[in-house]
């Protein structure tokens, strides 16, 4: 029995984010679209060790908070994905849970780098929505 995978794709994860978190793929993820929604899912599932190793070095913190007992992850939303080069890129999401019952929701533009052949986070700059409508 297949669960779906939790980056909202819709397929099996073991098809999906899981093939990057585990086995013969693992830390191979094609692009940082694909890297991002692994992350996405490697947060929901506490997969810590993953999470730090698709983190640049530079920018990697030493460890990581397990997830509360009582977060609901709700879901990611992939706004913008843009390619600078073969080595850089860029991912504009929205991630969305409930902490205690209230909802929050993480919008950030993060960036990506091709090391060696893999894919790594460097950072994200979160986006204000209030920035965003003065800016439309």
């Amino acid at each position: 029995m297949s669960t779906t995978c939790p980056c909202g794709s819709q397929s099996p994860y073991e098809q999906c984010c899981g093939r990057w978190h585990h086995g013969a793929q693992r830390l191979q993820a094609p692009d940082a679209q694909a890297l991002m929604r692994s992350r996405y899912s490697a947060f929901v599932l506490d997969l810590h060790d993953y999470l730090l190793e698709t983190w640049h070095p530079t920018t990697r913190p030493a460890t990581l908070e397990h997830n509360p007992p009582d977060v609901k992850w709700l879901g990611l939303e992939i706004k913008k994905f843009s390619r600078q080069d073969n080595d850089h890129a860029t991912v504009e999401f929205v991630a969305r849970h409930k902490l205690a019952g209230r909802a929050i929701r993480m919008h950030e533009i993060s960036r990506f780098i091709r090391q060696n052949e893999k894919w790594l986070y460097v950072d994200g700059e979160f986006v204000n929505k209030q920035k965003a409508k003065q800016g439309a």
